[in-house]
């Protein structure tokens, strides 16, 4: 299993988002709180603050790319067998609506084939306070077999 999936188990939700956030520290200026997490899912929310916004009032969507980055990094991590490890390679997003509220940042891996190596796509969608699809991203993580040592 994950070293991730364990500290998740054994923390949960809300300190989770700061342990992340201490492991990758970029990660931290989205201030994230995990909703759910689990092999081939995951749910993260983000704060409509002032320090991530733009210069219009909404949330910045690179800050929503990152809150992406973060899930589709992290249920990849949980998803892929305990011999690969994985980096991303590219992200290609599509801004849908302005982010005027809370975010909901959902990676949801349903169809993912996590047995593969090489470039795998993880989808991530992000929501709005009303449901409605803010942002698109598709995320290639580029997945290998461990070298043993």
């Amino acid at each position: 299993m994950s070293e991730l999936y364990d500290l998740y188990k054994k923390l949960g939700n809300q300190a989770y988002g700061k342990a992340i956030s201490e492991i990758a520290p970029y990660f931290a200026n989205i201030d994230p709180t995990f909703i759910e997490l689990k092999p081939g899912y995951c749910e993260v929310s983000i704060k409509n603050q002032r320090s991530i916004h733009n210069h219009l009032g909404f949330i910045h969507v690179i800050a929503i790319c990152n809150a992406a980055e973060l899930a589709a990094g992290v249920v990849t991590d949980v998803s892929i067998p305990n011999n690969r490890h994985w980096i991303p390679v590219g992200m290609q997003t599509k801004y849908l609506a302005k982010a005027e509220s809370n975010i909901r940042v959902v990676a949801n891996c349903e169809h993912v084939d996590w047995e593969k190596t090489g470039e795998i796509t993880v989808p991530v969608d992000a929501f709005d306070a009303s449901r409605k699809k803010v942002f698109h991203a598709d995320i290639d993580m580029l997945v290998r077999v461990k070298k043993e040592r």
